[in-house]
């Protein structure tokens, strides 16, 4: 039986694809390429351009294809993009999800690891964070996810639906090979925009804000290597396999970085100088997002492989010189 990768073109999904297919699984990919990348897609799993929220199109996978599980990736996740059209997200995210969880009932596929996200917590209450905390969004892109893991939650009880929602801090790095890695038009996340530099295709880079109530006044992230994301996905689906229940797990490092250590430590990763200015803080954003990922260690036995920040930088730093233009041209 075969494993079903929604969104498996994208930057995680493909990374998770790449391990499933050395752990030697089955693997079907579902995407419809608007921010993915047919290039991304491990040749050993079998591909379809569809889009979740076309229930003919995903009736027709389930009934074509032995599905046992779905890991889903497939959803829109920029913040700043969803504060300004937070009805793509709702569209996009939870409609989606709504047709994949009914075309899933249907067919009887009963086991989903989802893609969740540490900004379903919105400002956290303490840190690090647990998962049994408060969630409370500060941006539409976190509210959906949340809502999403909800929906996952009521089609159980209504259906048997098992699900595990993974809430990720930020995923960055590049898979150890070189041969896929972080590729987004336009990008948005921190490090492959602060490597944008030293490639020459940008003159500095931003930092949002830099009066947080934090060591050094700029934002404070969990950085988390791609790679770790994508085991700690083949875990969770292990593990509802086993007969596990409906879980929740932070996934991170439970260390945090600054905006500007991060930047230091890309100058000395690349051997750049990387100028960076300071530009008023954007909307949404937490001072401080780190994870406490002691529950998926002891649950799943997940243990990070990738986490020390210059690793990180120098696989994503490998990806990024060797391909400027990420895959190929930028075309699909």
């Amino acid at each position: 039986m075969a494993i079903l990768v929604l969104g498996g073109a994208g930057y995680i999904g493909s990374h998770t694809v790449y391990a499933l297919i050395q752990a030697g699984r089955d693997v079907v990919v579902a995407d419809n390429l608007l921010t993915g990348f047919r290039a991304a897609v491990h040749p050993g799993a079998r591909f379809y351009q569809a889009d979740i929220r076309d229930r003919k199109a995903m009736d027709a996978l389930f009934e074509k294809e032995n599905i046992e599980g779905v890991i889903h990736f497939a959803a829109s996740s920029q913040v700043g993009e969803s504060m300004s059209d937070p009805l793509k997200y709702y569209d996009n995210n939870l409609c989606g999800t709504t047709v994949l969880l009914q075309s899933m009932v249907a067919h009887g596929v009963d086991k989903i690891v989802f893609s969740s996200t540490a900004a379903t917590y919105g400002e956290p209450e303490r840190v690090p964070i647990l998962e049994t905390d408060q969630t409370r969004p500060t941006n539409c892109y976190g509210e959906t996810k949340l809502a999403m893991e909800r929906m996952m939650y009521w089609t159980s009880r209504a259906h048997g639906l098992r699900y595990v929602a993974l809430r990720y801090f930020n995923a960055c790095g590049a898979h150890p090979s070189g041969v896929i890695g972080e590729a987004h038009n336009p990008e948005t996340h921190l490090i492959p925009l602060i490597l944008q530099v030293p490639n020459g295709q940008r003159d500095k880079i931003s930092i949002f804000g830099d009066d947080y109530p934090t060591r050094d006044g700029t934002c404070v992230r969990d950085y988390i290597h791609v790679t770790d994301l994508a085991q700690a996905h083949i875990l969770a689906f292990d593990y509802l396999l086993a007969g596990g229940e409906n879980n929740v797990f932070n996934l991170g490092n439970g260390v945090g970085f600054t905006v500007r250590e991060v930047i230091d430590a890309a100058r000395a990763v690349t051997g750049h100088p990387i100028p960076a200015e300071t530009c008023p803080r954007r909307t949404g954003d937490p001072a401080q997002l780190v994870a406490s990922s002691e529950k998926a260690r002891t649950v799943l036995g997940w243990t990070p492989q990738y986490a020390d920040l210059n690793t990180i930088l120098t696989s994503a730093w490998n990806w990024h010189k060797n391909h400027p233009k990420g895959y190929e041209d930028g075309t699909k």
